[in-house]
C-alpha cells in the first residue's frame, strides 16, 4: 500500500484525484489543504492543514511521512518549489509537480516536452507575486528537476474543463451565447488543446504508478479551434454568438489567444497511456452546461 500525500485536493482535479486513489482501496491517502473549508471525500482520507507558502508548514507535512508519493498541485514559483526540496529530501520517493502548458511560447505546432527545457533554464529567485503564471512555473519546474535529489514529474496540462470547473471558463462562452452578449475573440482560427478535470486526475494516478519522469504533455486527443467552441455553442443553445475582436474585459474570452496553443501527447501515449477524444466528450460537457444555465 503506497502513502501518498496530495497538496492541494479540496476541489477540481485535486479532489477528484484524492477519492480515486482512496477509493481504490490499494493507498493510504492524505490530503493537505488550507482548511478554509470543510471537504468530504468518498473513501476515507486523512487530512491536514498545510499553508504551502510556509516552509515550517510544508516540513510539518513532509515529516509526517516518509512518502511513496507526493502530488504538489498548488506550487507556482521557485522559492515553493526549492523550499519543497529542502522539506522533502529524503522523505518521498517521487514528486510529482503539476504544471501548465503555459511553460511553452506561443508559435510552435504542436508543442512538445522538448520544447522547454527546465534542466538548462536559468533558474531565479522569487515568489508567486514576482512572476506572472507561466515563469512561474517554468521557474518551479527548473528548481525541481535542477536541485531535487529525488525523482520528479511534471505533469504539463493545457486548460482543464468540466462541469466542476470553479473557472468556469468554457461556461463564460455558453452564458455568452445564451445571453447574447458579446465575447471578444482576436482570432477565431486559433487553436487549442484541452483536457477534462476527471482525465487530468486519471492520468496523475497513472504517472505515480508509472513513476515516468520528467516533463510529460497531458491532454485530450484532438484540437479545436475557438471559433469551432463557438459553433458547438450556437448548435447545442440554437442562437448565434456575438462576436467581435475587442470588446471590455468583461467579455474578453478566457481563450482568446492570438495563436494556436496545441500540446502533443506523444511521450504520454508511447508510454501506453490512451487519451480520451476531445470530440468524443465535449458536445456532451456543452450541453451539461447549458442546461445547467437555463435551470438557474
Amino acid at each position: 500500500m503506497a502513502k501518498i500525500l496530495v497538496l492541494g485536493g479540496s476541489r477540481y482535479f485535486g479532489k477528484r484525484l484524492v477519492n480515486r486513489l482512496a477509493g481504490s482501496g490499494r493507498h493510504d491517502v492524505t490530503a493537505a489543504t488550507r482548511g478554509q473549508m470543510e471537504v468530504r471525500f468518498e473513501a476515507p482520507v486523512t487530512q491536514l492543514r498545510l499553508d504551502r507558502t510556509d516552509e515550517n508548514s510544508l516540513r510539518e507535512a513532509a515529516a509526517a511521512g516518509p512518502w511513496d508519493i507526493v502530488y504538489d498541485n498548488i506550487c507556482f514559483s521557485p522559492n515553493e518549489a526549492l523550499a519543497a526540496v529542502r522539506a522533502f529530501q529524503g522523505r518521498v520517493g517521487h514528486y510529482i509537480l503539476t504544471s501548465t502548458l503555459s511553460v511553452y511560447k506561443l508559435g510552435k505546432v504542436p508543442l512538445a516536452e522538448a520544447d522547454f527545457d527546465p534542466y538548462g533554464y536559468e533558474l531565479k529567485l522569487g515568489d508567486k507575486q514576482a512572476f506572472d503564471y507561466g515563469e512561474g512555473k517554468r521557474l518551479a519546474e527548473a528548481a525541481l528537476f535542477q536541485e531535487a535529489d529525488f525523482p520528479v514529474s511534471a505533469l504539463r496540462i493545457p486548460i482543464v474543463l468540466g462541469p466542476d470547473d470553479y473557472t468556469r471558463r468554457l461556461h463564460f462562452h455558453v452564458e455568452h451565447v445564451q445571453q447574447g452578449l458579446p465575447i471578444g475573440v482576436p482570432n477565431l482560427d486559433a487553436a487549442i488543446s484541452f483536457i477534462t478535470s476527471a482525465e487530468t486526475a486519471k492520468f496523475l494516478a497513472w504517472l505515480g504508478e508509472t513513476r515516468l519522469t520528467g516533463p510529460i504533455n497531458a491532454c485530450s486527443d484532438g484540437e479545436i479551434t475557438i471559433g469551432g467552441i463557438l459553433r458547438l455553442i450556437e448548435s447545442v443553445t440554437g442562437k448565434t454568438a456575438l462576436i467581435e475582436r475587442e470588446t471590455a474585459p468583461e467579455h474578453q474570452s478566457p481563450f482568446g489567444i492570438p495563436t494556436s496553443w496545441v500540446m502533443d501527447n506523444t511521450k504520454a501515449r508511447e508510454t501506453g497511456y490512451r487519451f480520451e477524444a476531445l470530440d468524443e466528450w465535449l458536445p456532451e460537457l456543452v450541453r451539461h452546461i447549458a442546461a445547467s444555465e437555463l435551470k438557474e
